[in-house]
């Protein structure tokens, strides 16, 4: 990402994370990997962070969520009917956020879903000063957080940034269809030093990380930087409707 997705010293590792052995059981993971984690000062930043990864439903719940119209009663339901919710996971016309939560409840409800359909692309590049943080979804929208704590969000259909985003989306789906999905607790912000390229996907949150030299040589990873780095160029020189 320009000046930001820049080499940093520390690591001489990478790797992408793949399932390990001892999974857990299909409808169980993600219900006990709910983190909130707080990279940032700000609370209501912290909180925009964690609802990036679609992991954590109580994140949504509010007065207009759990009792408003529209999707939103249907994804949030203490019993929630199955094939609502397969519907909503499964149309392409709804937001790749709200499709990521859907297949998420569909997880923990132990329905199996199909895999390897992606919905999200964030890419997380630690600074000295903080965190910054590039996510991309499937119809379009993009969030963005510099280290300060700044944002710019941009959503709906044409916005200004709508066809990078997709690129981006486009670039790791590569990535998607030669790797798994990590079935343990969403990890915290990485260091220093590394880069982290995580995937919201029907099946759960794949990942991998690495200094920048190393994921950008990676003949996966290195589109999804470079991807990144066009994205976040025109975000930043784009009035964002945040």
């Amino acid at each position: 990402m320009s000046d930001v997705l820049s080499p940093r010293q520390g690591c001489n590792v990478y790797s992408w994370r793949r399932p390990q052995s001892s999974a857990t059981p299909l409808g169980v993971p993600y219900h006990a990997a709910m983190q909130f984690y707080k990279p940032y000062q700000e609370d209501h930043v912290n909180f925009i962070y964690n609802l990036l990864f679609c992991d954590d439903l109580t994140l949504w719940k509010n007065e207009n969520t759990i009792e408003g119209a529209g999707l939103w009663p249907t994804l949030l339901a203490e019993k929630p009917d199955l094939e609502s919710l397969k519907k909503i996971a499964n149309d392409e016309a709804n937001e790749g956020r709200v499709r990521a939560l859907a297949f998420h409840r569909l997880r923990e409800l132990g329905q199996k879903p199909p895999p390897k359909k992606l919905f999200g692309v964030i890419v997380e590049v630690p600074q000295e000063q903080g965190l910054d943080i590039m996510a991309a979804f499937s119809e379009g929208g993009v969030r963005y957080i510099n280290y300060s704590g700044a944002m710019a969000i941009f959503e709906g259909s044409g916005n200004p940034v709508e066809k990078l985003a997709k690129e981006l989306i486009a670039s790791a789906q590569p990535v998607v269809d030669q790797i798994g999905p990590w079935d343990k607790k969403r990890l915290p912000p990485p260091d220093v030093g590394k880069v982290r390229i995580t995937m919201l996907v029907s099946d759960g949150l794949y990942f991998g990380e690495g200094p920048f030299e190393g994921l950008n040589r990676d003949p996966l990873a290195g589109p999804v930087l470079h991807s990144a780095t066009r994205l976040l160029q025109r975000v930043v020189d784009t009035p964002s409707h945040s």
